[in-house]
């Protein structure tokens, strides 16, 4: 009886190894087999590139009550530059009191260079499914393609960019909602999936920079380029968790922890996502 149990007891574990090793050589082939589909659509050119085209001209038009440009805009390198402006971002801003990250620093030069509204500006900021690019989505796009191969620096010298950095992370492991998610749930342990997606722990900088670096992104699924702010409020979506308002502190504070971690890696952005 012994005998019959030992032998059935090994059957149960050479399945187990087997089933084990089967399900590791799945992962990898539908891991080869997306990073082969991003391949190919990478070789057909990423349709970014013409929302960045959109984007330069929106920088330079003048536009809003004051008839203005944003040539004058500071995103931490200077009034009107944009060349590696993003690599460097979120930071902290002198002249508006508090750490910004690109799409509120955008938002806060169209309204105090250009005179609009802030509340119409960030009404709609994300387009639909298929639909062309908002203005936010294509100064956005434009600005990051300008930091393309630019190492990561997201600086943590100002006491406030030290303070956002600590309640973003208090964010990424806070758990709520109907289901006791967090950002950490899916993003802090190494080799977890969802469906066919990989989840990159982004509390290690490895995974961490190759995440961040590639986004902003255009969605080929979407037909859209989805901004920083746009990913995480998805995020906060499917944790089930309230929306994220569009610039918020507490989104800024997500993107500098997230960023930091990053640091290092290099601008790849934007990226083409399936």
């Amino acid at each position: 009886m012994k005998k019959k149990l030992s032998g059935a007891a090994a059957l149960a574990l050479a399945a187990g190894a087997m089933f084990a090793a089967s399900a590791v050589v799945a992962q990898e082939s539908t891991s080869d087999g997306i990073a082969e589909y991003r391949e190919m659509l990478g070789e057909g050119g990423n349709p970014a590139e013409l929302i960045e085209m959109t984007g330069e001209e929106l920088w330079a038009e003048k536009r809003g009550p004051k008839s203005a440009s944003l040539e004058q805009c500071d995103l931490g390198q200077g009034p009107g530059v944009v060349k590696d402006a993003y690599a460097h971002m979120p930071r902290f801003f002198e002249d508006a009191g508090r750490v910004m990250d690109l799409e509120s620093r955008l938002v806060y030069c169209m309204v105090n260079l250009q005179g609009m509204d802030e509340k119409e500006v960030t009404k709609k900021p994300f387009s639909g499914s298929g639909d062309y690019s908002t203005d936010l989505e294509a100064l956005v796009g434009y600005v990051v393609g300008q930091s393309r191969g630019t190492p990561l620096a997201v600086p943590q010298d100002h006491p406030q960019e030290k303070a956002a950095f600590e309640r973003g992370k208090q964010i990424f492991f806070f758990r709520g909602g109907p289901y006791d998610f967090a950002c950490a749930s899916c993003h802090s342990v190494d080799g977890q999936r969802i469906r066919l997606q990989d989840l990159p722990n982004l509390t290690e900088s490895g995974p961490a920079r190759e995440a961040y670096t590639s986004w902003p992104a255009y969605r080929v699924s979407q037909g859209a380029l989805r901004s920083m702010q746009w990913r995480l409020n998805d995020c906060f979506r499917q944790q089930r968790m309230p929306y994220l308002k569009y610039g918020s502190q507490a989104s800024v504070d997500l993107s500098v922890f997230l960023a930091v971690n990053a640091n290092g890696g290099e601008m790849d952005a934007p990226g083409l996502k399936r």
